[in-house]
């Protein structure tokens, strides 16, 4: 049992940073991308004992802190902004960001896309997965994986204006 204990402690220790990086991209808030790591985590505890014998224990720590993020972002939003602060109370400085190494608008854009967009991109193009990766962390199709990420990329595009511009003719 003790070694149970030491093995999930190893596996917080490695993959807690990458699993906060993933919450806070998909859930846009510190506060909630931590309280989605310690749910996950807390998960995973749970089922340890088969977790700790998995070909990719981080893939289904991952996966199950996709759909915690996906399943309850109506609510997060709603709790959102029943927390706000009031107009004029100073802003809470903090950069969880840090460690990528990503365009800020890029980043900021991130934050318009709906839930499952905005998963599809961080798994396949923050976390290099591939389309049927991603598709097993989402729990749906590749297919569906291609439509969400090309509605996000498009998207981004739009909101960060890196259409392709037109060539002027110089007759």
């Amino acid at each position: 049992m003790a070694r149970a204990y030491a093995d999930f402690d190893q596996f917080v220790a490695a993959h807690v940073d990458d699993l906060l990086r993933t919450a806070y991209l998909i859930a846009w808030d510190q506060a909630e991308a931590e309280d989605l790591v310690q749910e996950c985590l807390f998960k995973v505890a749970r089922r340890w004992p088969r977790v700790r014998v998995m070909d990719q224990p981080r893939a289904y720590a991952r996966r199950i802190l996709i759909n915690l993020a996906t399943d309850g972002a109506r609510g997060r939003a709603r709790r959102r902004v029943e927390l706000d602060p009031p107009p004029g109370a100073p802003e809470r400085s903090v950069d969880p960001l840090a460690a990528l190494d990503t365009h800020v608008e890029l980043v900021e854009a991130l934050r318009l896309l709906p839930p499952r967009q905005r998963a599809a991109l961080v798994l396949r193009y923050f976390h290099d997965l591939t389309e049927s990766q991603a598709a097993e962390v989402l729990g749906c199709s590749p297919g569906t994986v291609k439509s969400n990420a090309s509605r996000g990329l498009a998207r981004l595009r739009e909101v960060c204006d890196l259409s392709p511009q037109p060539r002027s003719s110089n007759i």
